[in-house]
This record gives C-alpha cells, structure tokens and sequence, in this order.
C-alpha cells in the first residue's frame, strides 16, 4: 500500500459519523446550512464543494462514492438543484430510521432555502427602484464572473469524485464539447452515459 494510500485509509478510519439524534448535532448542522443558504449564489450547485466537505469530510456522513451518486440522483430528478441538500440530510440519518431520515432531510431543506428565500424576495421588492443606479448594474456584472468561477470549481469537483477511469473522463470531456458546440438536450447525454453505466462501459 502506498503512502498516500495509507494516509487516506487512516483518515477514513479516524471518521466518525456525526449522528444527528443528538439535538446538540442536529442543531450545528441547521445552522451551517442556513448560514451556506445566504453564499448560493449562482443556484444550489455552487455550494456544491462545502456540500461535499460537510458530507464527507467534516461529518463524515457519507463516502465521495456515495456523494457523487446523491448528485447524480438530484440532478437525474425534477427539480431545483438544492434538492441535493435534503438527499444529504436523509443519507446522513438513514442509519437512525426511516421517520428521522425523513425529519433530516426534510429540516435540511427547509434550511438551505428559507434564508436565500427570504433575501430574494426583499430584494425583489427594492431593485426595480434602483434600475438607474451604477451600483446596481456593476454589482450584477460582478456577479457573473464569481458564479462562473464557482461553477467551473465545481465541475472540477464532480470530476475528481465520479470520474476514476480512462472511459470514464473520455464521456465527460465528449459531452462538456457536445454542450458547448450544440443545442443537444443534456437529457440525452443523460440517457446514453446510463446506458453505458448499465452496460458496463463506464466504471467508477
């Protein structure tokens, strides 16, 4: 076994799950996610690299093996992208029951989303009165380079998790391409990556 090898089945050792049956956890982990809910900008995926240190590395709840199945899963599913959040909440308390993993998930949702909720729809009712203002047109022409930085971090993120193999990386540079070059709906290049992970193409 190599060094690194070794290192890393030490700290995965040393992990231990955080259960959130105790008040004292479950109320730590709300307010980190209310506190992540004011810095999504962009949407959901944007937190997507403190998702996963919270999951995995911090409460160790979860393997990246495991975190990168729950996003596929949120992003396969109907729905805002935040819908990761509540997989998160349920998978870290699945083990304690299938009642409490719903309260999780369910808790985790509510939390992720009320205060960015909140700061929308008080700014929403305040930024039409500021059209003219310089402050407001260099504040949104701000925000467009962070949030694509942000999300190209968070590709690379998805990349380092799920992709392991040769075959693997070749589907994901083709279909960023296809994306980029065509109109292509991504639901086929959802379909067609499944199919070759049913097959047995594609292995993680």
């Amino acid at each position: 076994m190599s060094a690194t090898a070794a290192a890393v089945s030490a700290t995965t050792a040393a992990c231990q799950a955080v259960a959130l049956t105790d008040w004292r956890n479950l109320l730590a982990v709300i307010w980190d996610f209310l506190s992540l809910s004011l810095f999504s900008l962009g949407g959901g995926n944007t937190l997507l690299n403190e998702y996963h240190h919270m999951a995995v590395e911090q409460y160790c709840w979860l393997s990246s093996r495991q975190f990168a199945d729950i996003y596929a899963i949120a992003e396969a599913s109907p729905g805002p992208s935040s819908m990761i959040v509540g997989l998160l909440g349920m998978g870290a308390a699945v083990k304690e029951g299938a009642l409490w993993a719903l309260l999780s998930g369910l808790v985790a949702e509510i939390s992720i989303l009320l205060p960015s909720t909140v700061l929308m729809v008080v700014a929403a009712l305040s930024w039409n009165r500021m059209r003219n203002s310089p402050w407001r047109v260099a504040f949104e022409r701000g925000l467009g380079p962070i949030t694509l930085g942000i999300l190209f971090s968070v590709g690379l993120k998805i990349l380092r998790i799920s992709d392991h193999d040769t075959p693997a990386y070749a589907v994901s540079l083709v279909v960023c391409v296809l994306m980029l070059r065509t109109k292509i709906s991504p639901l086929w290049f959802m379909a067609v990556a499944g199919l070759m992970g049913a097959l047995g193409l594609v292995n993680r």
